[in-house]
């Protein structure tokens, strides 16, 4: 996992190092950074036309460094003051990169970069000026950078945002900063394929049962959805419960189904449930009085933790009743929402700093809250962020929420941290869409394409 710090978080880190460490040292140390990244990006220095756009703080200090060290290489290198460049930099022939060294992190105001044409690749230091630290909000017209150089931990305005598409490739340079006790991660493969338990060599299919109440009658296609989720995360059984079904209604499913009665059908599933490690609650369940008295019931008397997502979340109402629906929970909580949810939850969109969201409204509810979008940040009430980049726009379509709830299920029933199998799972679900077609990739690909991302993850550990 790669560390995620605020702005705040940053200064403190700061601080922390200036106790110990010159300033003048840990400029030189960056800024090297950003001149080893120019040189790999540029195939090398010698006879190359670089311009540095260098504000006053310090990211021009940085930029001024990289451009010392360049010219020390043989570049032909120009240092511009953000505040007096030109319009347009590079308007001769042969201008081969432009290092934006302008404004930093902290940086509040507007920021209206030099035009650079398209082909000229562009160096960012630590963020691409203009570019708001926390919440990745693009304040003026910022250059986008091919790559992004920053410092000792990643910040949320590079992971959310137009933070996102503004730094391109993001490289961490370790300069000696203290990152203390980080609060917020990023994860990668590695942490999945070591992280993930492995089933015991005697490992029978109820060590890791999942429990899935799912489903109604002419909704039977999210409930499956799920259930192929959580199977071929690595559930060894799935318990699928489907209020208000007929027998003869019940899927066709790598699962053992179940009609429920449509109402009142909570102690049923606590008896389904008592040899199942996770309880996933929702996809296609229906919206009705009956199914969110039912749903509190369950909530109150699992004693395995429970995956709320799509019509289980409805069935919670604002974030004031599920908080008091929440209240009295014996076991861990994890809730799903998208960002139409997570309106519908707290009365307002998550707006530009998911990472805040996810954390305030984890913390007003009392569980860990698994914000589902092109970021997705998974956070506890404690504060503890996980954030992942894996998915894409391949995800927008019917139904792949649902599987994801399923996958979450089964990473839990596998033994791990209802804030890590969220977190693991969204990233195996981004995974899993990155081997899928390009265009026209539906929910039903997903679970077998989440079994391939899962052996291959473990192969590479091996």
């Amino acid at each position: 996992m790669i560390p995620v710090l605020t702005v705040e978080e940053m200064r403190e880190a700061d601080a922390r190092a200036l106790a110990t460490v010159a300033q003048s040292v840990l400029v030189e140390r960056a800024g090297t950074a950003v001149a080893r990244a120019c040189v790999e990006l540029l195939g090398g220095a010698y006879g190359r036309r670089v311009v540095v756009v260098a504000g006053k703080g310090n990211n021009g200090a940085d930029g001024r460094v990289a451009a010392r060290l360049l010219a020390r290489r043989g570049a032909r290198v120009e240092v511009l003051d953000a505040t007096s460049a030109p319009e347009r930099i590079g308007t001769q022939d042969g201008l081969d990169l432009v290092v934006d060294a302008a404004y930093g992190r902290g940086f509040r105001g507007s920021y209206r970069a030099p035009r650079v044409a398209p082909s000229v690749p562009v160096v960012a230091v630590d963020i691409p000026s203009g570019v708001d630290g926390d919440t990745g909000e693009a304040r003026g017209e910022p250059l986008a950078a091919r790559c992004t150089v920053t410092f000792a931990a990643l910040k949320p305005g590079l992971l959310q945002g137009d933070g996102v598409r503004l730094a391109g490739e993001v490289r961490v340079a370790d300069i000696g900063l203290d990152t203390g006790t980080p609060k917020a991660w990023l994860i990668e493969d590695l942490d999945v394929a070591e992280g993930l338990p492995v089933r015991a060599p005697d490992a029978h299919k109820w060590r890791h049962a999942v429990a899935l109440v799912a489903g109604s009658p002419g909704m039977m296609g999210a409930a499956l959805l799920a259930a192929r989720g959580a199977g071929q995360a690595g559930a060894g059984m799935v318990r699928l419960a489907v209020p208000g079904a007929e027998p003869r209604d019940l899927p066709a499913a790598d699962a053992v189904s179940t009609a429920l009665p449509p109402r009142g059908w909570a102690p049923r599933v606590l008896g389904i449930a008592e040899r199942c490690r996770a309880v996933v609650v929702g996809p296609g369940l229906g919206h009705d009085e009956p199914t969110a008295r039912a749903v509190a019931d369950l909530v109150e008397h699992s004693t395995a933790p429970i995956v709320l997502d799509a019509d289980g979340l409805a069935a919670l109402g604002d974030a004031e009743r599920a908080g008091r629906v929440l209240d009295r929970a014996h076991a861990p909580i994890v809730l799903t929402p998208h960002d139409g949810e997570f309106a519908r939850l707290t009365g307002a969109p998550p707006g530009p700093n998911r990472l805040a969201a996810a954390r305030g409204l984890a913390a007003r509810v009392g569980a860990v809250v698994l914000l589902k979008g092109p970021t997705t940040v998974v956070a506890d009430p404690s504060g503890s962020a996980l954030v992942v980049t894996s998915g894409s726009a391949r995800l927008a379509t019917a139904g792949s929420g649902d599987v994801l709830a399923g996958i979450v299920g089964a990473f839990i029933a596998r033994g791990l941290d209802p804030l890590h199998a969220a977190a693991f799972g969204a990233h195996v679900h981004g995974r899993a869409a990155s081997l899928g077609h390009k265009e026209g990739l539906v929910a039903s690909d997903l679970p077998e394409l989440v079994a391939d991302t899962l052996s291959a993850l473990r192969e590479r550990e091996q």
